[in-house]
């Protein structure tokens, strides 16, 4: 495994914030970023973060247009660590669950779990309905880790940029990268008496 290399997805679920601070916190850790966005997570982009894909440049070490298949990241050959999909559309979720892949995005994912590297998907939509729930079950039998980011609010967090960073925090987790992040550190003994 090359520790050095992960691949981060961006899919147009709202949530745009969660792949770009993983790209941030990626490159603050020292590992090497190959990026895909879909053409749906460059609207999503624009819209929450106010940012394009040349802005996102800055931020990775290698963006791969979202139609091409051909690129290095789609061969299990090229070694990475794994792939994080933040935030990963329903879209995005049930095209790797049915095995189908129509774009880099997808065939990354897919390639990820044939070689048994991790895969995470920070999945983002509520509520949820039962094909929903059976694709992420069917991911989660493939071998990926469903991981949408949800407030941790024992860490009373200040403000959004803490909610996120926690949340992309421990998802960096899986992966035994360590970022600095709020962690519970149990109740003291005048919190267990109240």
């Amino acid at each position: 495994m090359n520790d050095s290399r992960m691949i981060v997805g961006i899919t147009g679920a709202s949530g745009a914030v969660y792949g770009l601070r993983c790209l941030k916190a990626l490159r603050t850790a020292g590992v090497e970023t190959h990026l895909i966005v879909s053409r749906a997570g460059e609207m999503t982009l624009r819209l929450e973060c106010g940012m394009g894909l040349r802005d996102l440049e800055a931020h990775c070490d290698h963006l791969h247009p979202v139609g091409n298949v051909g690129a290095s990241i789609a061969s299990g050959s090229f070694r990475t660590r794994g792939m994080i999909i933040a935030p990963c559309s329903i879209r995005t979720l049930s095209e790797i669950a049915s095995g189908v892949t129509t774009s880099l995005m997808t065939r990354a994912a897919d390639v990820v779990l044939k070689e048994r590297r991790r895969l995470v998907l920070m999945v983002r939509e509520s509520p949820l309905h039962v094909g929903h729930l059976r694709s992420m079950t069917t991911v989660a039998e493939m071998g990926a880790i469903i991981a949408p980011p949800v407030p941790a609010f024992y860490t009373q967090p200040g403000s959004i940029d803490d909610i996120v960073d926690h949340s992309v925090g421990r998802v960096l987790d899986l992966f035994d990268i360590t970022v600095p992040m709020r962690r519970w550190q149990g109740l003291g003994p005048a919190d267990r008496n109240r």
